[in-house]
C-alpha cells in the first residue's frame, strides 16, 4: 500500500521539483551569476519607468521600442518592482507555477471526455509540452498565465457566468493583445452578454487603470504609439522584422511568406549569410494575399465543423475551443516557440479521446495525432536544423491537431450528441462505469 500511494504520489512531486528546478533557472543567474537575462530586465525596467513616472516608449529610441506591451502590464508591474529584481523574478516564477497548475487542472476537467484521468495520464500534456513551459520561465512570458486566464474564462461561460468569462478572457487580451481574437468567436456563438463583458472590461484595463495612475492624456498618447508599433510598416509588424520572418517565427503569416517570396529565414543572425526556402517569388502584397486566403479558408472550415447550436455537447464543446485555441496561435503575426504552449489543451483533448473513446479508429486517429503533431513540435529542440523551424513544424503540428479536433467533432460518439445543449448549455457527460 505504501508503495501504491507512493506511485500515485510522484506526478505530484514531479511537479514540485520541475517548479523548483524552473525558479531556479530564473533566480540563480540573478543571485550568483551575472544577472538573469532575457526578458526579466525588461520587465524590472517597465515597473521602474510606472514608479519614477518615467516613459514607457521613450522618444530617444527613434521609432524602435523596447517594451512592446500595452501600459496596462506595466502598471501590473509596477508594484512588485519597487522591491528589486529578486522578488519581482521569483513572483513572476510563481505565477507561472501557479498558472501551470491551474492549466493541467482544468484542461484535464473540460475535455467533455466524462472520465477522471490517473494522474499519469493527466501529467501527459505538462511532458509533452514540457520544452514550451521551459521557455516561459526561462524567458519570463506570459503565454501560460493567458492560457489559464482562457480556460478559467470558458469554464466560467460553461458554468453560465459570462460576465466572469469576458473579463478573465479581457485580462489576457489587456496583457498581450492577441487572445483578442477569441471575442470574433464569443459573437459568432451569440455569448452576446460575455462579448459585451469582454469589451467593456478591456477598456477598462487598457485604458482606465492606466489612467488612474499615469493619468488620461498620458495614456490614451502611450496607447497610440504601442498600437502604432504594433500595426508597424514596410519594415513588418511589431518593430521586429529580423523577427518577424526568420526561423523564430511560425506563425501562418510568417511561414507563407517565407514559402513564397525570398526573405532570409537567417536574418536574426546576421553574421551569417542569409538562407531561403521560397518555392516561388511574389511581391510582398500578393503574400499577403495568399495568406489572407489562406486564413480565411481555415476560418470557414473552422466555421463549417461546428455543430449547430442544438448538437452541441460538452464534447464538441471542449474540441471546438481546442480548435480555436490552436488557430489563435496561428494566426498571431508573431508566434514565437513559447506561444505554442496553448497546445496544452488541444493536445489534453485528444488525449482524453485516445484514452476513453468506445470507438477502436477514433482511439488510434487520436492517438497518431499525438504522436505526429508531439515528433513534429520535437523539431524545434536545438540539436535540429533551423530549416525545419523555418519549415514551420510547430505550424504544420498544430494543423495535424486541428485536423484530428475536426475529425471528432463531424463524427460525435451518439450517446454524448444526446447530451446536446439546452438552451446553449452544454449539458457534462456522465462518466462511464
Amino acid at each position: 500500500m505504501p508503495r501504491r500511494a507512493a506511485v500515485r504520489s510522484m506526478p505530484h512531486v514531479l511537479f514540485a521539483i520541475s517548479c523548483a528546478i524552473l525558479t531556479g533557472f530564473v533566480l540563480v543567474p540573478e543571485l550568483f551569476g551575472a544577472g538573469k537575462t532575457k526578458d526579466y530586465g525588461l520587465w524590472y525596467w517597465a515597473g521602474q519607468q510606472v514608479l519614477s513616472g518615467g516613459n514607457l516608449y521613450p522618444e530617444q529610441s527613434a521609432g524602435y521600442l523596447p517594451f512592446l506591451y500595452p501600459p496596462f502590464a506595466a502598471v501590473l508591474l509596477a508594484l512588485p518592482s519597487y522591491f528589486g529584481k529578486v522578488p519581482l523574478y521569483l513572483l513572476l516564477a510563481i505565477v507561472n507555477s501557479i498558472a501551470w497548475w491551474g492549466v493541467s487542472r482544468l484542461s484535464n476537467a473540460m475535455t467533455g471526455a466524462g472520465r477522471i484521468p490517473g494522474r499519469w495520464l493527466a501529467a501527459l500534456p505538462s511532458i509533452l509540452t514540457i520544452s514550451f513551459i521551459f521557455d516561459q520561465y526561462d524567458l519570463g512570458q506570459p503565454n501560460l498565465l493567458l492560457l489559464a486566464l482562457i480556460l478559467a474564462g470558458f469554464a466560467c461561460l460553461q458554468r453560465q457566468r459570462p460576465i466572469a468569462a469576458g473579463a478573465l478572457i479581457a485580462l489576457a487580451a489587456a496583457l498581450k493583445a492577441f487572445p483578442i481574437a477569441v471575442l470574433p468567436y464569443l459573437l459568432w456563438r451569440r455569448q452576446w452578454r460575455a462579448a459585451l463583458s469582454m469589451a467593456s472590461l478591456l477598456v477598462v484595463f487598457t485604458l482606465l487603470v492606466p489612467s488612474a495612475v499615469r493619468g488620461l492624456e498620458r495614456t490614451t498618447s502611450e496607447l497610440g504609439i504601442w498600437a502604432q508599433a504594433m500595426v508597424g510598416g514596410e519594415s513588418g509588424f511589431g518593430q521586429r522584422e529580423a523577427q518577424n520572418w526568420s526561423w523564430v517565427n511560425q506563425s501562418l503569416l510568417a511561414v507563407t511568406h517565407r514559402l513564397l517570396r525570398p526573405v532570409d529565414f537567417n536574418a536574426i543572425n546576421p553574421e551569417q549569410p542569409p538562407r531561403y526556402i521560397n518555392v516561388v517569388t511574389l511581391e510582398r502584397r500578393t503574400a499577403d494575399l495568399v495568406s489572407l486566403v489562406v486564413a480565411v479558408a481555415i476560418g470557414l472550415g473552422f466555421l463549417l465543423v461546428m455543430p449547430r447550436q442544438a448538437e452541441r455537447c460538452a464534447q464538441s464543446d471542449a474540441e471546438e475551443l481546442a480548435i480555436l485555441l490552436c488557430l489563435v496561435t496561428i494566426a498571431s503575426p508573431l508566434a514565437r516557440q513559447y506561444y505554442f504552449v496553448w497546445l496544452f489543451f488541444p493536445l489534453t483533448v485528444l488525449i482524453h479521446r485516445a484514452a476513453f473513446d468506445s470507438r477502436p479508429a477514433a482511439r488510434r486517429l487520436s492517438a497518431t495525432a499525438i504522436v505526429v503533431a508531439s515528433l513534429l513540435l520535437t523539431l524545434s529542440l536545438p540539436v535540429f536544423p533551423k530549416l525545419l523551424q523555418a519549415l514551420g513544424n510547430n505550424l504544420l503540428a498544430t494543423l495535424v491537431l486541428i485536423a484530428a479536433l475536426a475529425w471528432h467533432l463531424q463524427h460525435p460518439i451518439r450517446s454524448m450528441a444526446a447530451s446536446a445543449s439546452i438552451r446553449g448549455r452544454s449539458v457534462p457527460i456522465p462518466a462511464r462505469a
